[in-house]
Formats: structure tokens, C-alpha cells, sequence
């Protein structure tokens, strides 16, 4: 058997450990530089607000409803996460971490018998150790684990664990299931499947796998047999996923038009992509830098460019990366642009060990340094916390309040964020 653990409600959540005085009260999470809605309680998901609602249109439409809105807090659902993993491990006989709220369990050699009681007291333990509330879906197979989380959530009578053992409660279970909600088919398919009378899960499982086959092909029949009780999918853990492809990007609090307010955006968003880089274990081929206009406002002239460079010996040193992308800035910069949305994208990704190297352009001395200097830097903000140490192109002309330089974590608009209770000392106040 395998189990899935979904926290409910995460982000909001997270929000609501450090203010109980929330707990049953409307609340939103909000995207970066406070734009749109992207986690809700279930107070405002009954208010019928969607995800990525504008919060300018939350204000408007909803202003006596006394919805609580905050700024995402990554550090502090960053740890929230860390701190359920580390119980989900001491209590499972295998964990794989699949997104920040959720997480597969390899429960063989449990007793069968007694899992759902196994599960519901897991859940128990979790919420009190942490205060965060967790549903677990326990099957066969990944996909109907998932599918019995979502009933753990929904129903209040599973006490939080569902569990799908034999052939009668899979059948029951998946003939209330949308076909649309199953892990793997969305939407999209779910369209496509209704025009063939396909509402269900329990409609599509009972397919034919050659009709599955021709009409969804490998991917489609991957699900159809987890559906059926037979495991088809395996799933990375979180931190083996190596990405082939790794960008940072944001839409700016307002529109710059500085040039060197620009560079600094760049130079920050580069230096991101290398640190992540070098936590996979990888180097990149190629960089690109875009920007791009405000198309919001159709008043003032609008502009989109990007270019690329290509490294003749793959790279993840933070140096080269930012000389790299300030360097294409300056060939695609214009004066005059109101600027609203910049990014930067990392390509041509292959592991770190065994770099192929340009005869004529390698230098190993070179090299060598700018990599202890990227290692060093790393191991200094992971001890001290982000941006201890920057790029001198890192740095903001801004600055905060205190006199000191903007850091890059709060140089997008995060008016409503909540103190980082579990990562500063300085966050409670006696």
C-alpha cells in the first residue's frame, strides 16, 4: 500500500498556526508583490473566490466580508514543510517529498489491518506537533492515494484517513470521483473524454486499454492502470528532480525606467539560477534575459526583447552568470521604456561532473576560483541567512528604513507579509 498526506490548505495554514484568532475566519495568500489570490481557507473558497483572482477585485467585490490577507511568507512555509517531512519520516517506513505540502509514503511491512488506524493517529500526531492539519489518502496505487486524500479532506467521518483496500471500495469510491480531478488527466482531457460520454473515473477505468491507448496513448494508459489497482508511476523525490530548464522572474511593484534599477533586478535574478544550479549539481550552456513592457497600460510604448549567450564551457559560477546577463541587458535596454516584468532563464542544463571544456577559451586556474568563491558564498547565507553576502551588482540603490541596502527578498511589494516566526528570534516580541 502507499499513502499520500496532503496538508490542508497549506499556505493558509501556516498563517493560521502563529494566529489562532484566524482559525474559522476568511483568509488568502497572496502572490508576489500582493497581486493575486493564491491559496484560500475554506471560508473564502465558500465566498465563491477563485485562485489567481486579482486582490484589488477581493477589496472590491467582497469589502464587509473581513477577509485577512496576507504576503507570501516563503521562509516560514519553507520550514513549516521541513518540520512535517522530518515527522512524515520518523513514522513512515519510506517518504518521497512530491511538492512543499505533500508527500508519498511507502507503507510496506505495516500491518494491513490496522493502517487506517495507523494513518488516522499520523495525522493526529502531525497537527499536534506542528499545528497544521493534514488529510492522508491510503491505496494501491499513487494515483488512487490521491484520490482518497481528497475524500479524507472532504468528509469529516474518515477522521482524516481514507483508505482504499479492496475492489468494492475502489469502485465506489472512483464512481464519485470527476474524471476531471484525477491526478494525471485535468482538464484539458477531461473535455476531450466527455465526448465520449466519460464522466467518471470509474468510466475510464472500465475502458477498454486499447482505447485508452489510441486515444490518450503511454501517459493516459499509465493512469488507466492505476486506476485499475496497478502501479505504473514512479515518483522523483523532490530534491532528485534535476531540471533541465530554470528560470527566475518578476513582475516589478511598480514600473522602473533607471537603468541601473533594471541591472540590479537582472543581476539578482541571474545569481538565483546559479545558486540553484549549484544545489542540483549541475552547469548551463546558455542564458537568456527578457523584459518586457507594462501591456496593462496601452498609453505608453510597449516593448518585449531578449536575447541569449552561450558559454563555451558550461558554467554555474554566480560571476559569470550575472556578467552574462548584464551583458545581454545592455544590448536589448532602451530608454524611455516603462518596464514592468524581467526575467531570467538557465539552458542547455548537464551535470556538473565531467564538464566538456573549449580548447581555446578554458582557463582552469580561473575556473577553480570562481567556483570556491560561489561555494563560499553559498555556505555563508545558508549559516546567516540569504543575501549576507551579494555581488557588489547585487545590491539596490534603495534603502530600507534602518539605512541599509534592499535586499533582493524584499524587493518586491509584500506590505501584508507575517514576521518569519520559525527562522528569526527577533519575529515574537515579548
Amino acid at each position: 500500500m502507499v499513502g499520500l498526506i496532503d496538508c490542508d490548505n497549506f499556505f493558509c495554514s501556516c498563517e493560521r498556526v502563529f494566529r489562532p484568532d484566524l482559525v474559522r475566519k476568511p483568509v488568502v495568500v497572496l502572490s508576489n508583490n500582493d497581486g493575486c489570490v493564491v491559496a484560500r481557507s475554506p471560508e473564502v473558497k465558500a465566498l465563491g473566490i477563485k485562485l489567481g483572482t486579482p486582490y484589488f477585485e477581493v477589496l472590491r467585490d467582497f469589502p464587509n466580508a473581513g477577509i485577512v490577507a496576507f504576503s507570501s511568507n516563503y521562509s516560514l512555509y519553507g520550514d513549516m514543510s521541513a518540520r512535517i517531512m522530518s515527522i512524515l519520516r520518523e513514522a513512515a517506513p519510506d517518504v518521497v517529498q512530491y511538492s512543499i505540502d505533500e508527500a508519498f509514503l511507502d507503507l510496506r511491512g505495516l500491518d494491513t489491518e490496522h493502517l487506517r488506524s495507523w494513518g488516522q493517529e499520523l495525522c493526529r500526531r502531525v497537527e499536534r506537533c506542528t499545528g497544521m492539519p493534514v488529510s492522508l489518502g491510503i491505496a494501491p496505487t499513487q494515483t488512487l492515494a490521491k484520490a482518497a486524500s481528497k475524500f479524507a479532506k472532504k468528509y469529516p467521518g474518515y477522521h482524516k484517513c481514507c483508505m482504499i483496500a479492496t475492489e468494492q471500495q475502489r469502485r465506489i469510491a472512483l464512481g464519485m470521483y470527476p474524471a476531471e480531478d484525477v491526478w494525471g488527466i485535468g482538464r484539458r482531457i477531461a473535455r476531450h473524454l466527455e465526448c465520449y460520454g466519460v464522466h467518471t473515473a470509474l468510466e475510464f477505468a472500465d475502458r477498454p486499454r486499447a482505447w485508452v491507448r489510441s486515444k490518450f496513448h503511454v501517459t493516459g494508459e499509465r493512469t488507466w492502470e492505476e486506476l485499475n489497482g496497478h502501479r505504473a508511476i514512479t515518483i522523483e523525490p523532490l530534491d532528485a528532480v534535476v531540471r533541465q530548464t530554470i528560470v527566475t522572474s518578476r513582475s516589478f511593484p511598480g514600473m522602473i525606467t533607471d537603468r541601473r534599477d533594471l541591472q540590479s533586478h537582472i543581476a539578482n535574478y541571474a545569481a538565483r539560477c546559479a545558486v540553484k544550479l549549484r544545489r542540483q549539481h549541475s552547469v548551463c550552456g546558455q542564458i537568456t534575459v527578457f523584459v518586457q513592457s507594462n501591456h496593462f497600460r496601452p498609453d505608453l510604448e510597449q516593448y518585449n526583447a531578449g536575447a541569449f549567450h552561450t558559454f563555451l564551457t558550461p558554467t554555474s559560477a554566480s560571476n559569470e552568470l550575472v556578467g552574462a546577463a548584464l551583458q545581454i541587458l545592455e544590448a536589448i535596454f532602451r530608454r524611455d521604456i516603462h518596464y514592468k516584468r524581467a526575467g531570467v532563464m538557465v539552458s542547455d542544463i548537464t551535470p556538473a561532473e565531467g564538464v566538456q571544456t573549449d580548447l581555446f577559451t578554458y582557463d582552469p586556474e580561473r575556473t577553480l576560483r570562481d567556483n570556491r568563491i560561489s561555494r563560499t558564498i553559498d555556505s555563508i547565507n545558508s549559516r546567516l541567512g540569504a543575501d549576507t553576502v551579494v555581488l557588489g551588482s547585487q545590491q539596490y540603490a534603495e534603502r530600507a528604513s534602518d539605512g541599509r541596502a534592499i535586499k533582493f527578498v524584499n524587493a518586491i511589494r509584500r506590505a501584508m507579509k507575517s514576521p518569519d516566526y520559525t527562522t528569526q528570534l527577533g519575529a515574537f516580541r515579548v
